[in-house]
């Protein structure tokens, strides 16, 4: 009866301490981009343009030097009411410029010139179609300046970072570490050479792409530079995934453990 005791103390105790080191081990592969030495910088010499895609909101704003020819193509959201404190309703006096979204097949129905195919198209050539299509009707030297911005320029970023969450870029630019700076960066956990990018085109095609943080080459990769409506997913390593399915049983494995400890020990005095 000492001999099974001493077994049962012996096999607890192996695993409270390789519990205990599988927790306290340190992951591999925590460094980004730990080859730059054998980088070379040429390669990624290039100007990220965002295009334009599906469900995407456009503002889009037309300048001439003469305020009344460009009036058509620049529409205005009607005023609105607002309830005030009072319990009466008041006419805002905010107004903001008409913003169109683009649809399925990658359309919007613009001013005057109607429907317009922009999907798949970059910001400044959505720009010189539609400023080439209002020189038909513009008079004398007038030579209009179109601006194309988008108002829902969203990325987002799960999985083994600080802060998941939904994020806004309003330059229209963003790379892969500077998402993950927003999020907070990667957890201890989180596994830096296996990061997913959930892709959607023009076409409505959803593609996932696996991207190496440690290897400088991401910087030339075309998913170094994140799309509108991108999705990062950032897996758990082994450690964090292993900790989590104990987590969830320990409690009521080292219960069950100490009861059967009990009883042994129990039985062991009794019969001694």
């Amino acid at each position: 009866m000492e001999y099974m005791t001493k077994n049962v103390t012996t096999t607890v105790f192996a695993a409270l301490v390789t519990l205990l080191f599988a927790a306290c081990s340190s992951p591999k592969n925590v460094a980004y981009i730990k080859n730059s030495d054998t980088f070379i910088a040429d390669s990624s010499a290039f100007l990220f343009e965002a295009h334009i895609m599906p469900k995407d909101v456009l503002t889009i704003t037309v300048n001439t030097v003469n305020p009344e020819a460009s009036a058509p193509f620049n529409l205005v959201v009607s005023p609105t009411l607002n309830n005030t404190s009072s319990g009466g309703q008041s006419l805002s006096s905010v107004r903001s410029l008409q913003t169109y979204l683009v649809d399925n097949d990658g359309t919007i129905d613009y001013p005057v010139l109607g429907k317009l195919h922009i999907g798949g198209l970059s910001k400044a050539e959505c720009e010189k179609l539609i400023h080439d299509r209002i020189m038909h009707y513009l008079k004398g030297s007038e030579d209009p300046v179109v601006t194309v911005r988008m108002a829902n320029y969203k990325i987002s970023v799960l999985g083994e970072v600080a802060h998941p969450g939904m994020f806004t870029v309003n330059n229209e630019e963003i790379n892969i570490f500077e998402a993950l700076a927003l999020a907070g960066d990667l957890t201890i956990y989180g596994v830096r050479d296996h990061v997913k990018l959930i892709r959607k085109d023009a076409d409505g095609k959803r593609q996932v792409y696996t991207m190496n943080l440690n290897d400088v080459n991401i910087i030339t990769s075309p998913c170094y530079y994140l799309q509108q409506n991108d999705v990062v997913y950032v897996e758990p390593n082994k450690v964090k995934a292993r900790n989590s399915s104990v987590g969830q049983t320990t409690s009521l494995w080292l219960t069950s453990t100490s009861i059967l400890i009990s009883i042994a020990a129990l039985l062991y005095n009794i019969l001694k």
